[in-house]
């Protein structure tokens, strides 16, 4: 006999929409619930990386669609929305993972790169979030997936308003969260991962001498979005992915002043220490470039668990020495 509640939480035939799918998480993402049998919706700025994603989808026997838009702009965003009578009309899930980062000395990099970056970020989940919310309310059911990042809980250092974004996402599903409540079949869910081993660090702008390679504790993005599959079966508010997002927003709340400068103090010498200063806008104010896949370090995605539960044990030592000492 089929175990009924593997038959309720089965995502066969469900609408997805994913932003920002062309790459990285994004596109990690739209693998994975096509391979849960969902039907696609896929949005992003440049429609190469789409067409490619698109592919893979239809491959697998979904229907998938491929749109091309910036999530900054509402009208866009509205296209993405009506996209759907594409695949039958309703949308079930929808995931806002579009997201766009600029890092750098906070008053060299030029006011158009922050502007957009609250566009892209802030907005963009929020352009999502509206149409989400008055569609589910039409269905009277659905999912918002946020794909927030630690960053809605403790700085990213030397990313100011990318870091000031994030929280105001965090603040704006919050609030969204107390107004669906009423709402016994609508849920949002926030996702906070850590910093992941994919292209948006390789996409992200760069400023100031500000040259970090993708480090071995990042995060696989195919686990990151394996998180987003499982909020989609089993929706809850709030989610960590893994142990290292956890741990550093937990290590952040002990000793926020002692982390947060460390950190900075540790950029800001490599960009002291970096020769080329040359400046670049990334995928800031244009379509990402590639390379368009999901990893930014393909050759760093299988690192041992067992290395990074090392190395966050001694930064969690490490922190907790310099408590006591002051």
């Amino acid at each position: 006999m089929t175990d009924k509640t593997i038959v309720q939480n089965s995502l066969k035939g469900k609408n997805v929409v994913i932003t920002g799918a062309s790459s990285g998480v994004g596109r990690a993402a739209a693998e994975a619930f096509a391979h849960e049998g969902c039907n696609l919706i896929l949005a992003a700025r440049g429609q190469e990386g789409l067409d490619e994603i698109v592919k893979f989808c239809r491959e697998l026997g979904m229907q998938a669609v491929g749109v091309s838009a910036d999530m900054s702009i509402p009208e866009q965003v509205e296209k993405v929305a009506a996209s759907a009578a594409s695949i039958g009309g309703k949308i079930d899930i929808w995931v806002n993972n579009a997201g766009v980062m600029a890092s750098g000395k906070f008053e060299e990099i030029p006011l158009e790169i922050h502007h957009q970056v609250i566009k892209t970020n802030l907005f963009g989940y929020m352009h999502g979030a509206y149409n989400a919310i008055k569609i589910f309310k039409t269905q009277n059911e659905g999912i918002l997936i946020n794909n927030i990042s630690i960053g809605g809980y403790m700085p990213a250092p030397y990313s100011a308003v990318y870091s000031a974004s994030k929280y105001g996402i965090r603040g704006l599903m919050e609030c969204l969260q107390g107004e669906i409540s009423n709402r016994k079949h609508i849920h949002i869910c926030n996702l906070y991962p850590q910093l992941q081993n994919s292209t948006g660090n390789l996409h992200s702008a760069k400023y100031s001498g500000f040259d970090m390679t993708i480090p071995f504790i990042a995060s696989d993005p195919r686990d990151t979005a394996s998180k987003m599959v499982e909020l989609a079966k089993n929706p809850k508010k709030d989610l960590f992915p893994d142990f290292k997002a956890a741990a550093a927003t937990n290590l952040y709340r002990l000793f926020p002043k002692v982390i947060i400068n460390a950190a900075s103090a540790v950029v800001r010498t490599k960009m002291e220490f970096n020769k080329n200063k040359e400046n670049n806008p990334g995928n800031v104010l244009t379509k990402s470039k590639e390379p368009l896949r999901v990893y930014g370090n393909p050759s760093a995605k299988n690192t041992s668990d067992l290395k990074l539960a090392m190395f966050a044990g001694i930064g969690i030592g490490i922190g907790l020495l310099l408590f006591h000492k002051k």
